[in-house]
């Protein structure tokens, strides 16, 4: 903290730095400081963050299943793509090689 800094500038800058409250984290369980993305098979802890501590809410059997909980993505999170249009010939006349 700076010292000509206001006391309320500096708790609303420090309150956008922290993470909000409700926040999803997912772990590999046994394997705490392992990176989420290894380990794809491996059940993980989903916890939720209350302002102070994190809490344990629930447990994905998969990594998959686990990002679909923490990013909020509802059924298998597949998006559909639009089918493939067929290619238009270009117009006008075609030059001769």
């Amino acid at each position: 903290m700076d010292e000509d800094e206001p006391l309320k500038r500096w708790a609303a800058r420090r309150d956008s730095q922290r993470r909000s409250v409700g926040t999803l984290k997912a772990v590999v369980l046994g394997f705490e400081d392992a990176p989420s993305h290894l380990r794809q098979g491996e059940p993980r802890l989903i916890s939720r963050w209350d302002g102070y501590q994190w809490v344990p809410e629930t447990i994905a059997p998969d990594y998959a299943a686990a990002q679909r909980l923490v990013c909020g993505i509802e059924g298998d999170g597949v998006i559909p793509m639009p089918s493939a249009q067929p290619a238009k010939k270009p117009a006008g006349k075609h030059r001769k090689p």
